[in-house]
């Protein structure tokens, strides 16, 4: 019985595997510990890639395009994943972490069936295999933050191990592409997922207190005239 029962349990991060068809849920994979720091970026599709050098310049970019996207912005995620056995002393782990990696690389490697099946297909002269479809993947980070992603950095750092040489500590550093509409086909599930993605963060963006002109020394007589 714990001794302090109010607190909350925290809500672990993690990966979703899901049919793209049916939408189920294939496997589910929590991270072990939560990370302690997330890198995000995004980078704007603008319609106009090039800007005008200003002044009348030799800028190839088209001014009727300045405000324009072309689509959502690419963001795109990294953080740190730790794996440790031994903070698991009441679980059994006769092959150390060996699982625990072997399920986070399998999220970028097709199975062997998969791949017989290509080669069986390769060998009856098939001139064009398409490529092996994987289930799709969402990222979780709490309730707020549910998104279909691709992975596209996995690096391994084991550092320590049993004395069968199984590892039982690693840290991964983990890259994420967030799929947009601009990256999937329209009906797919994971472009309704990313909208309901972009839906939340509109609605939480409406639920931030704007602020006041005067804060910034400034009236709306300044920007209606263009005085800044």
């Amino acid at each position: 019985m714990t001794r302090y029962p109010d607190i909350p349990k925290p809500i672990r991060s993690g990966i979703v595997l899901v049919d793209p068809e049916r939408g189920t849920p294939q496997r589910i994979i929590i991270l072990q510990f939560n990370p302690d720091t997330l890198e995000r970026s995004l980078a704007p599709q603008s319609a106009g890639d090039q800007a005008d050098s200003g002044g009348g310049g030799s800028g190839s970019g088209d001014k009727n395009e300045a405000l324009r996207l072309k689509g959502p912005a690419q963001e795109t995620w990294k953080f740190t994943a730790e794996i440790d056995a031994t903070d698991q002393f009441e679980v059994a782990a006769p092959d150390g972490i060996h699982p625990q990696l072997a399920t986070l690389e399998m999220l970028v490697q097709p199975t062997t069936a998969k791949l017989r099946d290509a080669m069986r297909l390769s060998k009856k002269g098939t001139i064009e295999i398409s490529p092996i479809e994987m289930p799709l993947t969402l990222f979780t980070w709490g309730s707020k933050r549910v998104m279909p992603v691709r992975i596209t950095e996995l690096s391994i750092n084991e550092s320590a191990f049993d004395v069968n040489l199984n590892p039982i500590r690693a840290s991964l550093s983990i890259g994420l592409k967030v799929l947009t509409v601009s990256d999937l086909p329209a009906g797919h599930r994971g472009a309704e997922l990313y909208l309901a993605h972009l839906a939340q963060k509109e609605r939480l963006a409406a639920a931030a207190r704007g602020g006041a002109l005067s804060a910034l020394g400034l009236n709306s007589g300044d920007i209606g005239l263009g005085r800044v």
